[in-house]
């Protein structure tokens, strides 16, 4: 009922992915409590007082991990979901599914443990690199139609 083995292994990817992305926010909120900073004047007064609503080094990490998942999770999903439409072969659409599930969870690493630069950098563009071919992909199965 949910579709060609290609359609099932993106939606596998794509599940962890979003497990992936719950995992950032409730470690963000978790930093938030520790570190005793909170976006919000209700939370801090609700756990010390106002002078807890602030901002922490740690903390803005953790959210700029989350919001670039949500910048790059987010297109992957749509990509991937057109791309497994497309009927591409399964063991070349798993590879690009794999490939920028692991480039995403390298660079949340490298994000929360503040690695080495460039090694972000290196994650980041490994995960785009599927995206971009999937993007490619499609155009060349649409383009006769438009």
């Amino acid at each position: 009922m949910l579709g060609s083995d290609v359609m099932l292994c993106f939606i596998f990817y794509s599940t962890l992915l979003i497990l992936k992305m719950y995992i950032i926010a409730i470690i963000t909120g978790q930093v938030r409590l520790r570190k005793k900073a909170f976006a919000n004047p209700e939370d801090a007064d609700r756990h010390g007082g106002v002078q807890f609503c602030r901002t922490d080094p740690y903390v803005e990490r953790c959210r700029r991990a989350h919001v670039n998942d949500m910048e790059n999770i987010f297109p992957f999903l749509f990509l991937g979901a057109v791309y497994s439409m497309t009927a591409p072969s399964y063991a070349v659409a798993r590879i690009h599914f794999l490939i920028f599930f692991l480039g995403r969870v390298l660079h949340t690493i490298a994000y929360l443990f503040a690695l080495k630069a460039p090694t972000r950098s290196f994650a980041y563009v490994i995960a785009q690199v599927p995206c971009v071919s999937m993007a490619i992909q499609i155009l060349m199965e649409v383009a006769s139609f438009a």
